[in-house]
């Protein structure tokens, strides 16, 4: 599962980015508005954990452009704005769950795991090709009905060619993802 992280203080991203990908998530980073906007529309995301004061396009313009643009991709709102009008405005804009700072990181992992559970279809998580078998929710795998352990770099390049069957995927376009 793909999240792109929205977020100008670049060690908090960073500190983001490097915990969710040890939970098995492919991460995008952002660290301005217009980015994240220019990321959302044309890459296609399981999750976005954005900003709201972020430079070139707050945060609120931002998800309000993805609402307006028919994009449903979950976003939780991360920011240091914590007074309740703040929270009623993004909720109100579209965002889906609403986390102010200071944090517990427990507390995100769990509201990401919710919202990606909440957007899985009613059917299972688990893609079968030939003798694949890949649960995107666990990140388990299995070849032969025989389970195969992957490392979190291994399994974002199998979901990705797996979310890209019958198209061609660049070393590049993998490099990016991954």
């Amino acid at each position: 599962m793909r999240i792109l992280i929205v977020e100008d203080d670049i060690k908090l991203a960073e500190n983001l980015q490097s915990l969710l990908t040890r939970e098995g998530y492919v991460v995008h980073l952002a660290h301005d508005g217009m980015t994240a906007w220019e990321s959302a529309y044309v890459e296609n995301y399981s999750l976005i954990v954005l900003d709201i004061n972020l430079p070139k396009m707050d945060g609120l313009t931002v998800l309000k452009h993805l609402r307006e643009e028919n994009i449903a991709t979950p976003v939780i709102l991360l920011t240091a704005r914590n007074q309740l009008e703040d929270k009623i405005a993004g909720l109100d804009s579209g965002a889906d769950d609403y986390l102010p700072k200071p944090f517990a990181t427990p507390e995100l992992l769990a509201r990401i795991r919710a919202l990606l559970r909440r957007n899985t279809p009613v059917n299972s998580p688990v893609i079968t090709v030939d003798r694949l078998k890949v649960n995107t929710l666990s990140h388990e795998v299995w070849v032969n009905e025989e389970a195969v352990s992957l490392t979190p770099r291994e399994y974002g390049i199998l979901e990705l060619l797996l979310f890209n069957m019958n198209r061609v995927v660049s070393r590049l376009s993998i490099a990016e993802h991954v």
